[in-house]
């Protein structure tokens, strides 16, 4: 019987993308993960998706109920990404959060030395643009103007550099610009 063999390269990057509704986190993090051998894109709100029955959205309010399933997705997240990231799969986590709760969810469980943290923060005029064109949600994305005008100052306002976050205004980047930004700043 032959013994298994150890692999000596560098185990696969995760990627935590953030921002604003409209700020491109799902195109780049698929785009992001077309760059590796093995590469897998987990975006929240799919995840969310899969709730049939009693689904909790964000909009029009913030409920009790909607935290506890947003906390549901986000542990079902850290689990698929270990599972994916032991089997030496780049991950890429798209993801609306603040950097406090990122923490406390991801940065804690997920491996530190191999964790990317990434915000994407265009100009709110280039988020709203981008949210009128897109066609990947199953509702009126004109409901999301006001949340992407709050959200994006919200976002500014946070300590992502303090918590070891790097900020990308990708407002006038193509996405492959902005894929070849985010590798560049992890070597």
């Amino acid at each position: 019987m032959q013994a298994a063999a150890t692999s000596t390269r560098a185990p696969a990057p995760i990627f935590l993308l953030s921002g604003p509704p409209g700020a491109g986190k799902t195109t780049i993090a698929a785009a992001l993960m077309q760059r590796f051998p093995f590469g897998i894109h987990i975006p929240l709100d799919d995840l969310r998706e899969w709730v049939v029955s009693g689904i909790a959205h964000p909009l029009p309010h913030w409920t009790d109920e909607t935290g506890r399933q947003f906390h549901l997705a986000r542990q079902a997240v850290v689990q698929t990404a270990l599972l994916y990231h032991t089997a030496n799969f780049a991950v890429a986590i798209d993801d609306l959060i603040f950097p406090a709760e990122a923490h406390t969810i991801f940065v804690e469980q997920l491996p530190g030395g191999n964790l990317h943290k990434i915000v994407l923060l265009p100009s709110v005029e280039v988020a709203l643009a981008r949210n009128a064109q897109r066609t990947n949600k199953r509702f009126d994305t004109q409901a999301l103007a006001e949340p992407i005008r709050t959200l994006r100052q919200e976002l500014a306002e946070q300590p992502f550099v303090e918590m070891g976050w790097r900020i990308i205004d990708n407002s006038a980047l193509t996405i492959d610009e902005t894929v070849s930004m985010i590798l560049r700043s992890i070597l």
